[in-house]
């Protein structure tokens, strides 16, 4: 299962955020969910994208001459990028003098992903830290992150599973039983409104999150707290139900940031939250408190 590949789109080395320790954080594309605050837009479609900035572009032309596939013209406000007949070969990004294109997202193997996860195996040890698998959804790719899973515990790393835990159960279980730790996301205690904010609802989301509990594995449930979603003290009595009744014992609570904002329009895409004001700590004290007092253990 060496060869399994899989479309990544960022290998981040000494992160800190994405469980104990130094970390590197494997990013795949692809995602059944279709978030309106998405920091990462570009992780959604599990096909490879083109980020590109008109105020670099030099209106040169040749990303179109350079297109096989006669996927890009040129008009006075600049690129334009038929997405169904790009075949993601990433030429015209590489041979953009402006570099105002951006690939996101190449096919990678099991094997290769691995060694680069490996130049940091020193950092892993001295900090308690190892390896995340991301996305988008990581789950899109079960083979694949099965088998860099299973490859990255026989060598006696730590790992980790980003994950909406929004897959089949039996798929779910399958992955979930190589990694050491799963950071699930829970966006909303209501099935309705989870559906308004991710275009799925949440049943297969907290029956997973129920099984891997009950399976003992080590699981931080992580609520992003978006605000004119989720983010009222009746929401936060909601998701302490919610994490009360399906065994959970601790959230993380990860407030709105904007840093994904530019990403949208790099995409061509409108984007929902913009001009929204970021959350902070202070902001959500009351939230937080909530959550607390139904003896839930909840920080930042």
């Amino acid at each position: 299962m060496m060869d399994e590949r899989a479309l990544i789109f960022n290998i981040q080395k000494f992160s800190l955020h994405d469980g104990p320790g130094i970390r590197t954080t494997v990013f795949l594309k692809g995602c059944p969910l279709r978030c309106r605050w998405c920091a990462n837009p570009e992780s959604q479609s599990e096909r490879m994208q083109l980020l590109y900035d008109r105020d670099k572009c030099l209106r040169c032309g040749r990303c179109a001459a350079d297109c096989p596939a006669q996927a890009i013209r040129l008009a006075e406000d600049g690129m334009h990028i038929d997405e169904s007949r790009c075949v993601g070969c990433g030429s015209c990004a590489a041979n953009c003098p402006g570099d105002a294109l951006k690939a996101e997202g190449r096919p990678m193997a099991v094997d290769e992903v691995l060694r680069v996860c490996m130049q940091d195996e020193m950092f892993y040890e001295e900090s308690g830290g190892g390896v995340t698998l991301s996305g988008g959804e990581p789950l899109c790719h079960p083979e694949f992150a099965l088998a860099l899973l299973t490859a990255l515990r026989q060598r006696g790393i730590h790992t980790a599973l980003e994950t909406t835990g929004c897959v089949d159960g039996a798929v779910f279980d399958r992955v979930m039983a190589q990694a050491d730790l799963l950071l699930f996301d829970v966006k909303h205690p209501d099935a309705e409104r989870h559906l308004w904010g991710t275009g799925v609802d949440n049943g297969q989301i907290v029956e997973n999150l129920r099984r891997a509990i009950a399976a003992g594995k080590d699981v931080l449930p992580r609520i992003p707290v978006i605000p004119g979603f989720n983010d009222g003290v009746d929401t936060a009595r909601r998701f302490a139900a919610l994490l009360a009744d399906v065994g959970a014992k601790q959230a993380q609570l990860l407030p709105f940031h904007q840093f994904g904002e530019k990403k949208y329009a790099l995409l061509g895409r409108d984007y929902d939250m913009a001009g929204v004001k970021p959350l902070h700590e202070e902001d959500l004290a009351a939230f937080r408190q909530a959550i607390c007092d139904a003896g839930i253990d909840c920080f930042f």
